[in-house]
């Protein structure tokens, strides 16, 4: 494994331990504060925390298979493990909002009343806290890492705040307002932003798996480095995909056919060396053509020239 792998690797292992950490303790806080308050709010809180502990585990445990290096049976390596981790928490999302939305439509029904406010907004603004804490240091991680299993744990945690925000105003409603349905209210919104955030890193794990092509952005970026080298001509059949955090390229470029392979493999070299500095996380397969050499006629995915594509932007 390579140095940049590994430290990688390290970022990613210490996010998904910290959030074991922050899960553990939130739900041990707020079932004392589940069963003080008698809140479908906090219940629904607690729940979300109780999954939270458990995809976080899957989490670390994804993020870790995804680390191996690459063997005999996955040459590409384990990137992929991250998706998969990332879906099993879409799946616990799901679950956790559809309960809490159970939970707040019998509430609705049958009536009832929280009690303990202070008890209850006191554990959700710790939770505030310690969830603050772990999301400044996931965002620091999936800056470095582009981690999807750490971007679908920041997802998740990120509906914590609002959900711990529900909680406090649905227990200031209900206690010194006396809006007594505003505890089941704010469950359902609670399920509602679940499930949004569910969609959103289920999303991002199936263009994972379905090896979707790198962002316009960042592709034009790459195109853009590797025109700077004038050796180079009609670049095409570019192919981009993401696993884990491993980036893999291909694509066939044009040199002339009198060219010594051991001159093309120079500049070639040379093109590689240089277009992995910037993107240190990549595996580069180029292929060279012979000058006016036609792959598939009348195919643009392999055929259309990228470079003439920044002359016309």
């Amino acid at each position: 494994m390579s140095e940049e792998a590994a430290r990688r690797a390290d970022l990613t292992k210490s996010a998904a331990f910290a959030s074991i950490a922050v899960a553990v303790f939130l739900v041990g806080l707020k079932l004392w504060a589940s069963i003080q308050t008698g809140s479908t709010a906090m219940l629904g809180s607690l729940a979300d925390s109780a999954l939270d502990m458990v995809a976080s585990i899957a989490t670390l445990i994804g993020v870790w298979i995804a680390a191996q290096p690459a063997d005999e049976n996955h040459r590409f390596g384990h990137g992929k493990a991250e998706s998969l981790s990332a879906m099993f928490q879409v799946m616990l999302i799901a679950l956790s909002a559809a309960a809490i939305a159970f939970r707040a439509v019998v509430r609705l029904a049958e009536g009832g009343r929280t009690s303990s406010a202070a008890e209850g907004i006191g554990v959700s603004v710790i939770a505030i806290i310690a969830t603050l804490g772990l999301l400044v240091w996931q965002r620091h991680v999936i800056k470095r890492t582009g981690s999807v299993a750490i971007n679908a744990d920041h997802v998740h945690y990120q509906s914590d705040l609002l959900l711990n925000l529900a909680v406090i105003a649905a227990l200031v409603l209900d206690q010194f307002a006396g809006f007594a349905k505003a505890d089941p209210l704010f469950g359902l919104a609670i399920a509602a932003w679940l499930l949004r955030g569910a969609w959103r890193a289920a999303s991002e794990a199936v263009d994972n798996l379905m090896d979707r092509e790198w962002p316009e952005e960042k592709r034009l970026r790459f195109v853009e480095l590797a025109a700077k080298h004038p050796e180079l001509s009609n670049l095409h059949d570019l192919r981009t995909r993401t696993s884990g955090t491993q980036d893999f390229v291909q694509f066939h470029v044009d040199l002339p056919g009198s060219m010594t392979v051991d001159e093309a493999h120079d500049i070639i070299e040379r093109v590689e060396d240089d277009l992995g500095s910037h993107f240190p996380n990549m595996e580069l397969l180029i292929h060279i053509d012979p000058e006016g050499h036609v792959d598939e006629p009348g195919n643009p995915l392999v055929e259309n020239n990228e470079f003439e594509k920044l002359e016309k932007d």
